[in-house]
């Protein structure tokens, strides 16, 4: 007998039903603009694939992630996932206003609170913030990190600036006050007041865009370690959402080669960097990497520990969605079993069932 498999899906998105939902938490002199232009970031690149898959469309015709009965039906039901973390609205800190950033924030956070959050325990939210005025974001964590349904913060990946720079260190004093970890998610990366998705100007289509997005993470990941946030914050995770996993065993090497010859630049690290990375970070699976050899995925995801640092998401109900039953290769079983769901429960502090396994088990 098959006992039930324990799974925590890292990455969902829910939207809106109509631009109108949001009204009526947004303040008067911001209505027409949201209505006008919503988050007012323009999109560039085309896919031939679209956004979204053509099955999630609600029942009455309605967006897809946009009717949390819905939702629950067709992706924790069938899928038998235990809890979805929820994120929308990421890219508004690529919104040049900033007032108007931090008030649509706001109301995507008590909408989400309203409507989804309330409709089911399986729906965990996270804090949607402006990380432009990390002063605004730290208020912001502060109004809403005591929720307990509330299990993260999230911002964008697009930035003007490196996440380990000073500037932002309000944003993380308010998360490690709140004891909640901070996720950044990509989607603006070229957009808005972001600046080119490379070093080396923008690409030319989608495709191009979709498979360079890791290096923003590397940016910020060498950034954060580098310039001695997990230092100064020692009880701070932060998870790179849909940036892939092959990426980080390649960082951590350079990062530790580079730090024995240069240590002295950086005197408030006190370890490799590459234990810090695995003390304070965290990736969700989806879009995993799928070499020809599976076994090398399990030697990569092995050299980032990834039992302890992987977090299965299935980015639903994207086009490029990845079913929990089959988006992973062949892995021992304990690896699969923290990556499925017991790191997820852990690190969200989320109830784990009494009985659930990943494993033939008798009776």
């Amino acid at each position: 007998m098959r006992e039930k498999q324990f799974i925590v899906d890292a990455d969902v998105h829910h939207n809106l039903k109509s631009q109108r939902d949001l009204l009526p938490y947004l303040a008067k002199v911001w209505q027409d603009q949201w209505l006008e232009m919503g988050t007012g970031i323009a999109r560039q690149y085309y896919t031939s694939v679209g956004g979204s898959r053509k099955d999630a469309y609600t029942d009455d015709g309605g967006a897809p992630g946009s009717d949390p009965a819905f939702m629950k039906k067709q992706l924790l039901d069938q899928n038998g996932i235990s809890y979805a973390v929820l994120t929308t609205g990421i890219e508004i800190s690529l919104n040049p206003d900033p007032d108007y950033a931090n008030a649509v924030a706001s109301a995507y956070n008590d909408y989400t609170i309203d409507h989804w959050l309330s409709y089911s325990p399986q729906f965990k939210g996270s804090i949607l913030i402006n990380n432009t005025d990390p002063v605004a974001a730290a208020k912001e964590i502060d109004r809403l990190g005591s929720h307990p349904d509330m299990v993260q913060i999230i911002m964008t990946s697009a930035s003007r600036a490196l996440y380990g720079q000073r500037f932002f260190h309000p944003i993380y004093e308010a998360a490690e006050r709140n004891g909640l970890p901070i996720g950044i998610h990509p989607g603006g990366e070229g957009r808005g007041i972001a600046p080119a998705v490379t070093n080396a100007g923008y690409p030319t289509r989608y495709l191009e865009w979709h498979n360079i997005l890791p290096i923003g993470y590397m940016a910020h990941i060498n950034s954060l370690v580098c310039e001695g946030v997990f230092a100064k914050f020692p009880q701070l995770k932060f998870i790179a959402i849909e940036g892939g996993v092959a990426w980080l065993p390649h960082l951590m090497w350079r990062m530790d080669k580079n730090y024995k010859a240069l240590r002295d630049t950086v005197p408030w690290l006190k370890r490799l960097p590459s234990e810090y990375v695995k003390e304070h970070l965290y990736l969700t699976t989806q879009p995993i990497e799928e070499p020809q050899e599976p076994k090398h995925m399990e030697q990569i995801l092995t050299m980032i520990d990834a039992q302890n640092t992987v977090m299965f998401s299935s980015d639903y109900p994207h086009w490029d969605y990845d079913n929990p039953l089959m988006a992973l290769p062949p892995l021992p079983k304990e690896m699969k079993r923290n990556i499925m769901g017991h790191t997820a429960a852990r690190l969200f502090g989320l109830d784990i069932p009494s009985v659930t396994s990943n494993e033939e088990v008798s009776s």
